[in-house]
This record gives structure tokens, sequence and C-alpha cells, in this order.
């Protein structure tokens, strides 16, 4: 029986290539077939950070993702990159799988896995993740002791994001854009806002770190927000 191949699904971190772990590096460098998602029009963020690892002569496949709020389109679209990563993993060669950031947090990957998993051995390498990389720009920790963090998409309806937050010590936000006015006059009103703090492009040179009450609006996708319900609970 013919071995086959290993899929690498691999964490390339926030944006700064000197974020990469020493693994993915030495992953990435030694890769003869390179997978990563890429947008619809634009370049791939994960292709960028590991641009200078990946060889000389590499196979590459780009996923191409729609950016829309529809479902499907992005399902076809994995469903067609697990087929053709599936042609190279069966010819037994490895397949490396940029991800942004964690592979399994909010990360693509998990389409990959699901559909390739039950047939090919699958490795994940972890990847410094955006709450990290959000929490050293704003020089504050996520959270201490026993306090409880809760990271939320933005998405989310008022009233569930109201009901969340009002259940932890510590909020992350995400995946602001369109959705950063309406969160920023929620946390105003729970008497949250003052307190918090925005960061945008972490880890990169055009990040921008401020108080949420002047982040853009909208703002954009890679930005985060940062809660802690008490002053400094780390100092007392």
């Amino acid at each position: 029986m013919t071995a086959t191949g290993t899929l690498w699904g691999v964490g390339v971190g926030p944006g700064d290539p000197e974020l990469m772990t020493l693994k993915a590096h030495r992953l990435i460098r030694a890769a003869r077939v390179v997978a990563y998602p890429a947008p619809d029009s634009g370049v791939s963020f994960a292709r960028e950070i590991a641009a200078g690892a990946i060889a000389e002569g590499a196979e590459e496949i780009p996923m191409i993702v729609p950016m829309r709020p529809d479902r499907f389109p992005a399902q076809e679209v994995y469903a067609e990159a697990a087929t053709r990563i599936a042609a190279r993993l069966g010819t037994g060669e490895d397949v490396v799988c940029l991800c942004e950031g964690d592979p399994f947090f909010y990360g693509s990957f998990m389409y990959l896995f699901a559909r390739l998993a039950d047939r090919f051995p699958v490795e994940v390498v972890p990847g410094v993740s955006s709450l990290g990389a959000c929490a050293a720009a704003l020089k504050r920790p996520l959270t201490a002791r026993n306090d409880v963090l809760t990271v939320l998409p933005a998405p989310l309806p008022d009233d569930a994001l109201r009901a969340r937050i009002e259940g932890a010590q510590a909020v992350a936000i995400m995946k602001l854009g369109r959705h950063l006015g309406r969160v920023r006059r929620l946390l105003a009103g729970m008497g949250l806002a003052a307190g918090a703090g925005y960061v945008e492009r972490a880890s990169l040179g055009a990040q921008a770190v401020r108080p949420l009450a002047e982040a853009p609006d909208p703002a954009p996708y890679f930005s985060m927000i940062l809660v802690h319900k008490a002053d400094d609970p780390w100092l007392t």
C-alpha cells in the first residue's frame, strides 16, 4: 500500500513574518506544495506573511474564497481545494496549508480538516493569534487570575453580545468592519467604552492603536476591541 502524504495546517501568525514560529518556517521552507486562502481580488495575506520562506519552484494551490457573507460559495471553494490537495497527498507528497494567525482560531483550515482528516494524516502547527498580538499592541494583559475571557464576533445581534459581555470579566470583539459603530454604542450603553482599547492590523507596519472613541467606522477587517471590566486586576 502506497504511503500518503501529510497535510500540515501551519499558523503563520498575525502579520509580522518574524512572529512565525521556527517550526512553521522550517515546514514552509521544506514544502514542495503550498496551499493558502486568497481573496477573489487582491493578494493572499497568509502568503504575504510567509513569502520569504516559500521555496523557489514550490507548487502553489491558492484557494480563492469569495469575500461575501453568503456561506455556500466559500464551501464550494474548500470542497474543490480539498479535492486538489487530496490528489497531491495521494501521491505521497506532503502539503503545507498556510493559515493566518492560528489554524483552529477562526481559521479557514478547519474546512479542509473536516474534509480530509478521515483519509490522510493531518498535523496542526499552532500560530501566534491575533488575540495575543492585539494585547501586546495595547500593552495590557488579556485577563488575570480567575477572570473569564470571552471572544465574540461583532456580527452577533446586540442582545447576544450584551448577554455574553455581562457574563465576562474580559472581552475580545472581532470581525468589526461595518459593525464598529453599533458595537461602540452598545459598549457605551454598558459603561464600558471608556476603558476599551482598539487595535487594527496588529504587528504590521500599518498597525494602529487607539481608544475605542477614536476608532474608524467602518473598521478594517483585521481589527479588534479589547475590554477588561476591572482597571488593573493584575496589580491587586
